[in-house]
């Protein structure tokens, strides 16, 4: 298998339980100069990641072993693979359903059936932030660049503790476990400070409250 910082090609690590699905994507990003590494379940997927560095992740949701929620949570609470961006693929299309996953951890949400244009589109949208980042921090050392939030976002004091434990890099399971209440009641928070900022993912979010001292 090949290492994803390896040459000018990037590695992408595909995860879906449907084997037609697996090759029809493969086959795809494979023509447009990819190199692609499969997996049927997370569970199979971290053991991957034990001896790859992919430059991109591209995950289904509903899968046996272990889910995508599960495997990202995993991706995320690992220093090692914390950085590496999430494109998640679902069946599922409602807004409740597109947070979730974005509170999970991913970067990107889309929907089955995709058009495989639209999907390179988004990998190679991730790839050149991810790349911007990395030469960003590399020019000044640990600084990225300031997320632009408005300034009369007002948090309220549960939402505070929440982002707080967000910026330490807890998932949402630990948050509820740590506050004493439903992890659906954390997802809320979290989905109702994006909602306030504006901003994207949990990522951000952690950045955001770090940056402005709420952390």
């Amino acid at each position: 298998m090949k290492d994803g910082n390896a040459g000018d090609q990037k590695t992408l690590l595909l995860i879906d339980d449907d084997p037609n699905l697996i090759l029809l994507v493969k086959d795809y990003l494979e023509f447009r100069g990819y190199s692609v590494i499969t997996a049927e379940n997370g569970r199979e997927a971290l053991d991957v990641l034990n001896g790859n560095s992919p430059d991109m992740i591209i995950c289904d949701v509903m899968m046996p072993e272990m889910d995508g929620y599960a495997f990202v949570e995993h991706v995320r609470d690992n220093p090692e693979t914390e950085w590496i961006p999430v494109l998640f693929l679902s069946a599922k299309g409602q807004s409740q359903d597109r947070v979730k996953g974005l509170n999970t951890g991913a970067d990107v949400y889309m929907v089955k059936p995709f058009e495989p244009e639209e999907l390179v589109a988004q990998v190679e949208s991730s790839l050149k932030q991810a790349s911007r980042l990395i030469r960003q921090q590399s020019r000044g050392g640990s600084t990225t660049p300031t997320i632009s939030v408005p300034f009369d976002v007002e948090l309220t004091p549960t939402e505070l503790k929440v982002v707080q434990f967000v910026a330490r890099g807890m998932a949402n399971r630990e948050i509820a476990e740590e506050l004493q209440v439903s992890q659906r009641t954390i997802e809320s928070h979290v989905s109702n400070m994006l909602g306030k900022t504006g901003l994207h993912n949990r990522t951000e979010l952690a950045r955001w409250a770090i940056e402005n001292s709420k952390a």
